[in-house]
């Protein structure tokens, strides 16, 4: 719960949310509001005492949803209205996207609009009937107060309940219906469909300010990792350089912290100056990935430093000191947004001698009147600066300046009350991380991040994977995980497992990432029909069970499970794998064809599918530094459509014949069935890799 400058107030006695290990429901464990956990005890007191339901689903750290607890939920006439006439459950969204899913798709289809806080009315069966995302205490924003929402539900389940119980029995097989999908509905996809998306993502380039669309800004990372695909195939240098302007323009914004590393959420505006000032793991994960293959494909070393600082931010700040890494953290601090992370001229004056501040004034933008406000907060901050590099053109004393200044920054803002640390441990968002330090290790030699990869993976291997009943559980907190398996976690864990092997073709990784994705294709994935469940058939107390089919603010599991099994299959040589990857692109064919915005992810799937991918073969013992050489040569191209692999473990049955020498490691560089003589050069290897297959 955010902190404010009111005189403390005595205790509250805590609901049973106290009891959860979710962030974001111990910050409600001291509301007024009778809340439940998402589970049986809620559903049967609905049943029992004929009352409606009210789920509100959010996450800790959600700026919107801190509003609406301070406006609503800590409101003792608000709390009154609740535990009288509803049954309240509390959710957090990113340990239960499965539950999430299904009622953001409700009050997306009947309002138009989602986001969160996400607040829904269910029948004690768990049908929705209505729902919104954050309603104020008073009417305002064209929007009723929540307590007149919560006296007209009432009145409705009192007086027109029938209507309203087949209301929501509508909605429910409208709901089902749309989580259906015919396999026979599919068709091939193929160029065109690579072809045409390119060209809708490059209309919707922002060729002033980078980006794609207007504002808010999201970085989406994979529909530029798209374009940079896009680019290779089809010979347009114009795809890369949008995205490298992009890169450009969102690492000298506000959204970039430039003093301590690491990405907003999102920018508020279409120059990426001033950001929501959430950061999220996610984020940092597939930003990393883009600034990777940017610095791959276009040579800016600028590219690698970004990635460098996210890599440092993610170490200092969203790490458990045994390797797992944290979810995110809030935008507020003290109780108002951006404070940890803005200046005024007035405290900048206190730190900086005069030659430094001019220097800082001038690079960074800063101006006497600021350039954010936080408008939901009733008395904002005034003359608040975010950083941003608005002049980067520097003398060399003015750099010595800059630098001399920057320490003195980083040490004042350390003095602050950070922001709220969500530390729960998603096996998914985590298994997106491992993916783009693994990578990072390798590109850019830096041995460092390798040990920050292993440790990471091991952690989730002591904690949340139980190697007996080969189960991958999706959360981790304070000593405990649950009991909860999703696509995503199986998936996003299984693609970081496969860039870590990759990166360091030790057998150990490759034969756990078979584990894996065995696992996954075994409670997940649909034989008939293609592609995977979101959940496992035996979930309880859920509505529907869904194919997540949207690349968002992270990718699918579907997508990232698709292009996962492609990979996997070139490098064991398993056609089921193979079989799973492309039968599951075909189920989402139409939306490749017809909505490709919807699903950039899936596009890197379809890509890499289009053609048999190269293949580097490596023959000597994976920890020798002639391998290391080799690996480093073989990661230092931009070239999508390739696997790296050993000759031990489980990889395909060709790789196992070659000769291993003990004195040094060669590379068998290999495209179909045929493979070049053996090499110890690099400049052979990077040569291979980037010459066009015919």
């Amino acid at each position: 719960m955010n902190a404010t400058n009111a005189p403390a107030s005595p205790p509250r006695s805590s609901n049973r949310l106290a009891r959860e290990k979710s962030p974001y429901l111990l910050q409600h464990a001291h509301n007024p509001v009778d809340w439940y956990p998402w589970g049986e005890a809620a559903f049967e007191r609905a049943r029992k005492e004929e009352k409606p339901i009210f789920l509100s689903i959010g996450y800790s750290t959600c700026h919107w949803c801190h509003v609406m607890e301070r406006e609503s939920f800590e409101n003792e006439a608000v709390a009154k209205i609740l535990n009288e006439h509803f049954v309240s459950i509390k959710l957090d969204r990113e340990e239960r996207p499965d539950v999430d899913k299904i009622y953001m798709t409700f009050v997306q289809a009947t309002s138009g609009g989602g986001g969160w806080p996400l607040n829904v009315f269910l029948t004690p069966e768990l049908k929705p009937f209505y729902g919104g995302t954050y309603w104020p205490p008073e009417p305002k924003y064209g929007r009723p107060s929540f307590s007149q929402v919560l006296k007209r539900i009432d009145e409705l389940w009192k007086t027109q309940r029938a209507d309203v119980l087949g209301s929501a029995a509508d909605i429910t097989a409208k709901l089902q219906s749309m989580a259906s999908y015919d396999a026979n509905n599919a068709f091939p996809a193929g160029e065109r469909e690579l072809h045409g998306a390119g060209q809708t993502f490059l209309h919707e380039y922002d060729s002033v300010n980078g980006g794609f669309g207007t504002a808010p800004k999201f970085p989406r990372p994979s529909q530029p990792l798209f374009l940079l695909r896009f680019g290779q195939r089809f010979g347009d240098p114009e795809a890369i350089k949008a995205v490298q302007h992009t890169c450009d323009a969102m690492a000298a914004g506000g959204m970039y912290d430039q003093l301590g590393g690491g990405f907003a959420r999102y920018s508020v505006d279409e120059r990426w100056l001033v950001p929501h000032f959430e950061k999220m793991l996610y984020d940092q994960a597939q930003l990393l990935q883009l600034y990777l293959d940017t610095y791959l494909a276009t040579g800016e070393v600028r590219n690698a430093e970004v990635a460098r600082g996210i890599i440092r931010y993610v170490a200092r700040d969203l790490s458990h000191p045994d390797g797992g890494f944290f979810s995110a953290e809030d935008a507020d601090s003290e109780g108002k947004e951006g404070k940890f992370y803005c200046w005024t001229t007035t405290e900048l004056k206190s730190l900086l001698s005069p030659e430094e501040l001019a220097v800082v004034v001038r690079y960074y933008g800063i101006t006497d009147a600021g350039n954010f406000l936080d408008h939901s907060d009733p008395q904002p901050l005034p003359n608040l600066n975010v950083l941003s590099v608005a002049n980067p053109k520097l003398s060399e004393a003015e750099r010595a300046l800059l630098n001399s200044a920057q320490p003195k920054l980083i040490a004042a803002r350390n003095r602050r009350v950070r922001p709220h640390l969500d530390d729960k441990v998603l096996a998914s968002w985590n298994g997106l991380m491992l993916g783009a330090v693994a990578r990072a290790s390798i590109i850019l030699a830096e041995p460092e991040f390798k040990q920050l990869a292993e440790r990471n993976l091991a952690f989730l291997r002591a904690k949340l994977w139980d190697p007996a009943t080969k189960t991958l559980y999706s959360r981790w907190r304070d000593g405990e995980r649950d009991q909860v398996q999703l696509l995503d976690a199986y998936a996003n864990l299984l693609s970081g497992v496969t860039d870590l092997y990759e990166a360091t073709v030790d057998p150990r990784h490759l034969s756990f990432a078979v584990e894996l994705a065995d696992a996954m294709v075994k409670r997940f994935f649909d034989a008939e029909a293609g592609g995977f469940w979101q959940t496992t058939a035996d979930a309880p107390h859920l509505l529907l069970r869904n194919k997540e089919d949207y690349d968002g603010a992270e990718p699918s599991g579907n997508s990232v499970a698709a292009l996962t099994m492609l990979r996997l299959a070139a490098i064991c040589d398993r056609a089921d794998w193979r079989t799973a990857g492309e039968k599951s692109i075909r189920l989402m064919a139409q939306r490749l064809h017809q909505f490709p915005q919807s699903v950039p992810h899936l596009l890197l799937a379809l890509d890499f599918s289009l053609q048999e991918p190269k293949r580097v073969v490596l023959a000597g013992d994976f920890s020798c530094g002639s391998t290391q050489s080799l690996l480093r040569a073989a990661h230092s191209v931009f070239q999508p459509h390739k696997v790296v692999l050993g000759t031990a473990g489980p990889v395909e049955a060709f790789a196992r014949t070659l000769p291993v020498n003990e004195e040094f490691t060669q590379a068998y560089c290999c495209s179909g069935t045929a493979c070049q003589p053996p090499t110890r050069d690099r400049e052979a290897v990077r040569k291979f890799l980037l010459t066009t297959t015919p």
